[in-house]
């Protein structure tokens, strides 16, 4: 290699670790002055449901401890995919977040169809929450435990109806992953969101159903509903007395209701990890994570990375579901 060779290559290693440095200086500089307005935080879900509770929850926080508003959006339909949609459109600036669920991993990982790739064109900020849900009965199955259901539905296949927030939701996977691993026929009957599935289930128009226990803690204190099990990998301490449903009789079964953080995938990374220690003070405060605990919600706090991989990762898990119980998604 000639000097005057040596010395171009030299100038343009030079001019490219520049503007490396000057870009990095620039994100950083955008985030020690983040946020300077306010910031649109999107809840892809109805006022009242979880997802909205949560958001509203640390856009409070979030809004006191950095001085500015974080002013909850809910931009409702296609299963909160419109709320996402947004998000993965907005400038990448870090003034729209969105709060989503494990419902949004269900949907991206089962329907091609979708108008983003939750895994490519968004990045998690963080987990916020690890959720159970109930498995629940009305109260004249006669089915104590889930081996009785098991057995019930063993003996009447087809027959046992269970509700879900809409086809293609976590709920109605959470259901078919019960038939696929439990060997029975349960038949998925979708309903408008979660409100309407429990109303079913009280009428007897279904006979299970998965939901939080927030949703259904009232009627099964008042016998209307029998609660057998949780869909949690552990017992959890708001309701220690409750098996899992893996130790009660499906081994390996697990679903998790979680709830997230995300924005665009080309939002600065000084920028998401600003917005992610925030979402982790808000968490430790001990009167929001007593909040969280009254729907058996526990708080995660992930770093951007390791949501980003969870989300990629539960993407996999259900579209290997979908495909190994030939689930109809239309």
């Amino acid at each position: 290699m000639s000097v005057s060779t040596r010395r171009a290559a030299g100038t343009l290693a030079a001019a490219f670790f520049a503007a490396v440095s000057t870009t990095a200086w620039a994100q950083t500089d955008a985030a020690r002055d983040y946020p300077n307005k306010p910031v649109r935080f999107i809840s892809p879900f109805t006022p009242g449901a979880g997802t909205d509770t949560t958001a509203r929850t640390l856009a409070k926080f979030l809004g006191d401890s950095m001085g500015q508003q974080f002013v909850v959006d809910n931009r409702t339909g296609a299963a909160g995919s419109i709320g996402v949609e947004l998000t993965a459109l907005a400038p990448p600036d870090g003034y729209t977040i969105c709060l989503i669920s494990a419902s949004h991993s269900v949907n991206s990982g089962t329907n091609p169809k979708m108008p983003y790739d939750l895994g490519k064109d968004l990045q998690g900020i963080s987990q916020a929450t690890s959720l159970f849900y109930a498995v629940y009965v009305n109260e004249k199955v006669p089915a104590k435990n889930i081996k009785e259901l098991i057995a019930y539905a063993k003996a009447n296949p087809g027959k046992l109806l269970f509700s879900s927030s809409g086809t293609g939701g976590l709920q109605h996977f959470a259901g078919e992953m019960f038939n696929y691993m439990a060997k029975v026929q349960m038949t998925h009957v979708p309903y408008k969101g979660t409100a309407a599935g429990i109303i079913a289930n009280l009428a007897g128009d279904v006979q299970v159903g998965f939901g939080t226990l927030f949703g259904v803690r009232a009627h099964w204190q008042s016998g209307r509903v029998r609660v057998l099990a949780i869909t949690a990998s552990k017992r959890s301490p708001a309701v220690p007395d409750i098996p899992t449903v893996a130790e009660a009789g499906v081994p390996g079964y697990e679903v998790d209701q979680w709830y997230g953080v995300i924005t665009g995938a080309k939002v600065p990374k000084p920028i998401v990890n600003k917005i992610r220690n925030g979402i982790v003070e808000a968490l430790k405060n001990p009167e929001i994570a007593k909040r969280l605990a009254t729907d058996g919600s526990t708080p995660v706090g992930s770093t951007p990375e390791q949501f980003t991989a969870h989300i990629r990762s539960e993407m996999a898990k259900w579209n290997k579901l979908a495909k190994a119980a030939k689930l109809d998604l239309n």
